[in-house]
């Protein structure tokens, strides 16, 4: 087992840290708010059509509750794991999010490096600048996952394979939510198209993927696979048999499928699907500690932060993304320790409980101290 890259120290993160300007996390929100002009907001807050799923994702988080157990000693409460051959901080990656330029000169170089400064994970969108090998370059010691979008025919996904290795990425992730590319309507009523859309090419490729490109990178490279997009029981199953080694619970934090399932309603069917025969990652909506740990015990071994990550990087570029990570940790210990766990090997479905939701679920209502509206162009 290699341990990642030493840590700097942990920063305070207890109220009255006058050095630090970020001290709850909705604070990364409002500051991105006044840093992003209105095309840059509404790519990172809006979703597909009514924005059904997107609002899902939060409900079927709130309508989780909690069951904690008293009188166990939580003195000392470890939010770590061991992925990857890794250990990590906390079983967090920074989901594959495109065009990250438009938050951050740097884009994804300057995410990759913050995950890997706190040690966190972080998968490279391969509609992300500056790209593969510049990323790579930028932090090498990072825990680095890499996600395509098919674009080319076989000899595309081998070439882009291939060069993920060389650049030791840990994992290599296929992305098959997209076969055709969602009604991304606050753009549509102001006219807008992104410069990304512009260029590109391709989009035939991906709508015909099928599991035959599995297969082919199964049989041809050793890098671990990762699906993301799986949403049933049913293709859980399919990639299980396909040696698939994880399986990414995502609906593209509702910007794909309107009215889908939100994350944490899909999960459960998934976990009881793969049967422990596959890791499962999860992502959607996921944006407190507690959400974590809820997405952890009901049988996730990594969840994906894809939002936030955005904020925090709007916010203060790459040492944002780091105070983030830091923010959520504290979060996730308080929760451990709560619950009356030292560790996330001590949680399980028996600390979840059915509930109703307390607030209506938006973008931001894991955030009641925000003042800010996300309806309003």
């Amino acid at each position: 087992m290699n341990d990642a890259p030493p840590h700097r120290q942990k920063r305070n993160v207890e109220l009255g840290a006058s050095d630090e300007p970020f001290q709850n996390l909705h604070e990364f929100i409002r500051k991105a708010r006044s840093n992003l002009n209105q095309n840059a907001w509404d790519y990172i807050v809006g979703a597909a059509e009514t924005e059904t799923t997107m609002r899902r994702n939060r409900m079927a988080l709130d309508e989780i509750a909690f069951r904690p157990r008293v009188l166990r000693d939580v003195s000392k409460v470890d939010g770590s794991v061991e992925l990857f051959g890794r250990k990590m901080r906390l079983p967090v990656v920074l989901a594959p999010v495109g065009a990250l330029e438009i938050f951050d000169p740097q884009g994804a170089a300057s995410v990759a490096r913050g995950a890997g400064s706190f040690g966190a994970a972080h998968m490279l969108s391969s509609v992300s600048e500056p790209g593969l090998e510049k990323v790579a370059e930028a932090a090498p010691d990072a825990l680095r996952f890499y996600q395509l979008y098919v674009r080319g025919d076989d000899a595309f996904v081998e070439d882009v394979v291939s060069r993920s290795i060389k650049h030791n990425y840990a994992g290599f992730c296929l992305t098959v939510d997209t076969a055709h590319y969602s009604r991304r309507e606050r753009d549509i009523a102001k006219r807008y198209v992104r410069e990304s859309r512009l260029r590109a090419t391709g989009g035939d490729y991906q709508k015909g993927l099928n599991w035959k490109t599995v297969k082919l990178v199964k049989d041809k490279y050793k890098i671990p696979l990762i699906i993301k997009g799986i949403a049933t029981a049913e293709d859980a199953q399919i990639a299980i048999d396909h040696g698939v080694e994880w399986i990414y619970v995502s609906n593209h934090g509702g910007r794909q499928l309107d009215h889908g399932r939100g994350a944490m309603h899909v999960l459960p069917e998934i976990v009881d699907a793969v049967k422990g025969r596959a890791k499962i990652m999860v992502d959607g909506g996921f944006c407190r500690g507690t959400d974590i740990v809820k997405a952890i015990a009901a049988g996730a071994d990594m969840v994906g932060i894809g939002r936030l990550q955005c904020w925090a990087l709007a916010a203060a570029g790459e040492s944002g993304v780091t105070r983030m990570l830091e923010l959520l940790e504290d979060e996730v210990l308080r929760c451990l320790g709560l619950l009356g766990a030292t560790s996330f090997a001590e949680v399980n479905k028996s600390c979840l409980h059915p509930a109703t939701a307390t607030n209506a679920p938006s973008v931001f209502s894991a955030f009641p101290l925000l003042d800010i509206e996300p309806y309003r162009y």
